[in-house]
């Protein structure tokens, strides 16, 4: 039996060596943390912002339990130190820890010390019938609903670890820990764990929508800050553009075919090396005027930064004896085998560490120097998980703590370096394209990519619940490598009937990006590799002919996707979003993973699968939709078949909505 006591509007609870604490966090939030130490630590890293105002907080205390009410949910806890969350105006159960077994007192939270400071988290919650779980950042494995799935926590290429979950009972779920771990979505349990950790730490929400679970989310994490104008346009990249002339070419031929251009890209290798973040002089002898020149066209560009460091490179030796550099446990400190320029061998590579403040002002300082005064305002964060060589955080020892504790928390401080050095700079019009992320990484202006993907139509069905997930995770900027990264083959007739397809699907998404390698050798890393033509005109008559129609359809629909994206900096609302969360009372919207809403007036379809020229659609209940290129009038609560020629995505029109789907002069 333990002891219960109130402490600065907090319920305590003490057993043992054990100490649990809950308190307010939020509107209809609390924040749970447990400890084995002597008491809370406040300094340990985590997602979560200072506590917003709470509502009207409840303590009661009995001998055999105690409740804290804070507006609609209520926890419970028990005498004995079992959790369960209620909604408070129903008493109803919402979550609830595991009860120990008969047969020996197995508890719920399991903190067992390791190395040091740290524990071993492991907390068990009850498993219910007909639960579906959503969020849990971006992952590849094609499903919306997660439930039945184990999710590694940890980073990596085409995997962002955000560890919030959104439930269909009526709660959201952070675990608000950086550690490396996994969640266990079973049909038996759910199951967090931390394989290092000072103390346990989640918060939990009650909402009546997933909207108000996720507008909660957003106030205890961060708003994304307005999206700039021209980020709603379309972005124009490829693997890679070798010289200054050959980028800025391109960009005059979009403006020659009167094509619409917001953002052209100069990805890696313009470098002299990994580590002096700088244009090699020689293929980019002006950067000033490549600037000054995109700017006249109204483009941006935007330039590729990685966080490696070569050990040849000028700035090496002063980021090392500054103690900059991710450390290793034991042996030397490298962690990634790659290329750099000036050399047909890979060689290993360090990264700068992203948690110390220092080092951050010290990449940003050269930053500032090379690009920014060169007029560079769009930056692209790639490898920010950052990617190793065996992929093992445990070994890292980070300035914010050991790598097994906090390694997750690495995207979030790389793009927090560059957004603070923005703001110090005096911009207001921020962007960075990552392909990475953690709680919290919205609010410094973080766009999340889905990585390296494959050039197959089952990748491209799988990153519709993927860009789904991520939304429901706080992330609202997302998108793809249009046609995929990697194994696609310009010339086929598969990979030119994919591109048309991801293109469409493309248009629909927060973010409108091109990119790939498009060559069949699987890896394009080296410094001589600059993949093939992937402008909109290197396919063919008939793709370009597609692909324009697109482009223009996307710049008539910026004000629409601007209101969107003035929405999710105010309460949090993805512009792309699963059915079900405007339509959350409509049963058969939950296990819908193949097409979404686009803001509240437009629903998208995308075809997913070689060949197909028809495909069914669900439309939710409670609405009366109209065919967008049709025009035909359908009651929602029902399956149709709709036509989708090669050139058509079925789009849907919500309650009469007006959208400017069709070019002025079509008839």
């Amino acid at each position: 039996m333990g002891h219960f006591y109130e402490h600065a509007n907090r319920l305590r609870w003490t057993h043992q060596h054990e100490l649990v604490q809950i308190e307010p966090w939020g509107h209809d939030s609390l924040r749970v943390r447990a400890t084995l130490a002597p008491d809370i630590r406040h300094d340990v890293p985590q997602g979560l912002l200072d506590a917003p105002a709470a509502d009207a907080v409840k303590i009661t205390i009995a001998p055999d339990a105690a409740r804290l009410i804070n507006g609609a949910i209520t926890a419970e806890l028990s005498a004995e130190g079992q959790l369960r969350f209620l909604r408070s105006a129903t008493g109803e159960e919402l979550l609830a820890e595991t009860p120990p077994y008969v047969c020996g007192p197995t508890p719920a939270r399991q903190l067992r010390p390791v190395e040091g400071e740290h524990t071993r988290l492991t907390i068990n919650f009850k498993a219910y019938a007909g639960e579906r779980f959503y969020g849990l950042g971006q992952h590849q494995h094609g499903k919306l609903d997660q439930k039945g799935c184990v999710i590694d926590l940890l980073q990596h290429n085409t995997e962002v670890n955000i560890p919030f979950l959104l439930s269909t009972r009526g709660y959201g779920f952070l675990w608000n820990n950086p550690a490396i771990g996994r969640v266990e979505l079973a049909e038996n349990h759910t199951r967090w764990i931390a394989d290092a950790s000072p103390q346990l730490d989640y918060w939990i929400t009650a909402g009546e929508t997933p909207a108000q679970i996720l507008a909660h989310y957003n106030s205890v994490t961060g708003y994304a800050p307005p999206l700039p104008e021209w980020a709603a346009g379309f972005w124009q990249c490829k693997l890679r553009y070798r010289t200054q002339e050959e980028l800025l070419e391109v960009a005059r031929e979009y403006r020659r075919r009167g094509l619409p251009l917001s953002v052209i890209v100069a990805d890696f290798f313009h470098w002299t090396r990994h580590g002096e973040w700088r244009f090699e002089p020689a293929e980019w002898p002006d950067p000033s005027a490549m600037t000054a020149e995109l700017d006249a066209m109204d483009v941006k560009l935007m330039v590729s930064i990685w966080p490696t460091v070569s050990p040849r490179s000028a700035s090496f030796e002063e980021m090392r004896e500054r103690g900059f550099l991710l450390r290793t446990q034991q042996g030397i400190n490298v962690h990634l085998e790659f290329f750099d320029k000036g050399g047909d061998q890979p060689l290993y590579l360090h990264y700068y560490d992203a948690t110390h403040p220092d080092a951050r002002q010290f990449l940003w300082d050269r930053i500032r120097e090379s690009y920014y005064r060169q007029g560079v305002r769009v930056w692209w964060l790639d490898v920010n998980e950052p990617e190793m060589y065996p992929l093992d955080f445990t070994h890292l020892r980070m300035h914010a703590g050991d790598g097994a504790a906090v390694a997750n928390l690495y995207p979030l401080h790389h793009v927090r370096g560059f957004y603070e050095g923005m703001r110090a700079a005096g911009e207001t019009e921020i962007v960075h394209l990552c392909r990475s992320a953690w709680v919290g990484s919205q609010r410094y202006a973080a766009a999340v990519w889905s990585g390296d993907i494959y050039s197959t139509f089952e990748v491209l069905r799988a990153q519709i619940p993927a860009g789904l997930n991520i939304a429901l995770s706080g992330i609202p900027w997302w998108t793809t490598d249009i046609g995929g990264f990697r194994g696609g083959q310009a010339d086929t007739p598969y990979f030119r009937e994919l591109l048309v397809r991801w293109f469409q699907y493309g248009a629909f998404c927060p973010l409108f990006r091109l990119h790939g390698f498009r060559s069949a050798a699987d890896s394009p890393n080296s410094a001589d590799h600059s993949g093939v033509a992937n402008e909109v005109w290197s396919y063919g008559d008939e793709v370009y002919k597609i692909l324009v129609f697109y482009l223009h359809l996307r710049e008539r629909l910026r004000p629409y996707i601007m209101d969107q994206m003035n929405k999710a900096s105010t309460d949090g609302t993805p512009p792309m979003r699963p059915v079900f969360f405007d339509f959350p009372e409509d049963a058969r919207c939950y296990t819908v993973d193949d097409e979404y809403m686009f803001g509240p007036d437009l629903l998208v379809a995308p075809v997913v699968s070689e060949g197909t020229r028809q495909r069914s659609v669900y439309l939710p209940e409670g609405a009366q939709w109209t065919d967008a290129w049709t025009g035909q009038h359908i009651t929602g609560g029902q399956t149709v078949t709709v036509d989708a020629p090669l050139e058509r995505i079925p789009l849907f029109l919500r309650n009469g909505a007006t959208l400017p789907i069709h070019a002025p002069n079509a008839t």
